[in-house]
């Protein structure tokens, strides 16, 4: 397809709805859909029809799909595929494949019972909508498979209580919320409260002992296989020979293994817990839209993959979708919220090391706290701030940033960045 003199002409047209249904026309004539994947995997699901269902197959194949939607239309560089022993999860629906009945998973002839924490409320609650699909999952756990039952269930989740008081633990509240999110704080400006927090500030550093455990692993790889490597020291590559693994390799793969389990289950609940927090405090959220990968480039890469802020913005984005609310990202460029200051409605630029920003001669406030301020404050555009907004809501943001200011300067360990 990407030789066809059709296909290339079609690059180049008018963006529209002819161009798209070209594009369909061609996707259809190269059997590049997703139903076209699924009739693919047919012959080669009837070869494992005892172990895997039609269902799940497809499933599978849609997998296949969306990968090379990634590559298709840019977001990607190449295809990967997985490796034995790779793929962690299957699903299928629950309607027609894996189904959920009676505290039991009846799927493709077997009928495995599930552990459900009886005491849970949360789930007992939650389990009362109808499940759509099953997913089972592998996790390795301190060197152990074990087997994870994942339900999608139809509706919105439930809103968990405390046990003591019976009161909402995270209740959704309205208002407007300007998030400026750094590469170690997260400042908070919503309409009542003003926050400067470290980003995932629980989240332990494990680059020195995940080198020394590679490190460790390819010492013992090579002792196992010297036939697999060069004088010099590079693989061979003409070499097919299986890899053979100690029983010392694998204890070690598992140890690293674990260690980055941990970390990522950490961060998820960090991400989760903050997302919480800013949610009831309202549920319309302006970010700025950042270039991450830009970022990673510049010299943040160990720092972003440490506390991942993309991610967390998926997961606000993700419960902001129960309440029909989606995350409104402001242009960074244009917008300029570190440079812009509405007492004098001019752009300054300031240096990464300044973290204050001057108001007028006698006032001065946190840089990252300020962006977010005015990132509240963009107008419908998207594109600039509301100037008369900033100063007609100035006095009311100020009392509540000399209250968080106060908190901080009697707060001890504070980070660098934060200025205090």
């Amino acid at each position: 397809m990407l030789n066809d003199k059709e296909y290339i002409d079609n690059l180049f047209a008018l963006k529209g709805k002819e161009r798209n249904n070209k594009f369909k026309i061609l996707s259809l004539k190269y059997n590049l859909t997703e139903y076209c994947l699924h009739n693919f995997v047919k012959p080669i699901q009837h070869h494992f029809k005892n172990n895997i269902d039609s269902m799940v197959a497809q499933k599978i194949a849609t997998r296949a799909f969306w990968a090379y939607q990634k590559l298709i239309f840019g977001n990607g560089k190449q295809l990967h595929f997985k490796k034995y022993e790779e793929i962690s999860s299957i699903e299928g629906k629950n309607k027609y494949s894996m189904r959920c009945r009676n505290n039991y998973l009846i799927w493709n002839g077997l009928k495995i019972s599930i552990l459900i924490n009886k005491n849970d409320i949360y789930t007992q609650i939650a389990l009362q909508d109808r499940i759509k699909f099953c997913r089972i999952q592998r996790k390795l756990i301190r060197g152990k498979i074990k087997y994870y039952l994942q339900l999608i269930l139809e509706g919105v989740p439930p809103q968990k209580f405390d046990k003591e008081t019976g009161e909402i633990k995270h209740p959704r509240n309205n208002g407007e919320i300007g998030l400026d999110i750094g590469i170690s704080t997260l400042a908070i400006v919503s309409d009542n409260k003003v926050s400067l927090v470290e980003f995932c500030n629980k989240l332990e550093n494990i680059d020195k002992e995940k080198r020394r455990l590679q490190r460790k692993l390819d010492r013992q790889r090579r002792v196992n296989n010297p036939h697999k490597y060069n004088e010099n020291g590079t693989i061979k590559k003409n070499n097919k020979d299986k890899w053979i693994f100690s029983k010392k390799y694998i204890k070690t793969k598992n140890k690293l293994n674990n260690i980055q389990r941990k970390l990522a289950a950490k961060r998820k609940m960090e991400h989760e817990k903050l997302a919480n927090i800013i949610l009831e405090q309202g549920n319309i959220i302006k970010v700025e839209n950042m270039n991450y990968k830009k970022l990673q480039q510049n010299g943040f890469g160990k720092q972003l993959r440490l506390k991942a802020p993309s991610m967390f913005l998926e997961i606000l984005n993700r419960k902001l979708k129960c309440q029909n609310k989606e995350l409104i990202k402001i242009n960074t460029w244009t917008v300029k919220a570190s440079q812009y200051n509405p007492y004098n409605n001019l752009y300054n630029k300031k240096s990464l090391s300044n973290r204050w920003h001057q108001w007028n001669n006698e006032i001065k406030i946190q840089r990252d706290i300020f962006s977010a301020w005015l990132i509240k404050n963009v107008d419908d555009s998207l594109e600039k701030v509301d100037r008369q907004k900033c100063l007609d809501e100035f006095e009311q943001f100020y009392n509540n940033y000399l209250v968080e200011e106060n908190r901080l300067k009697q707060c001890d360990n504070l980070i660098s960045s934060m200025g205090f």
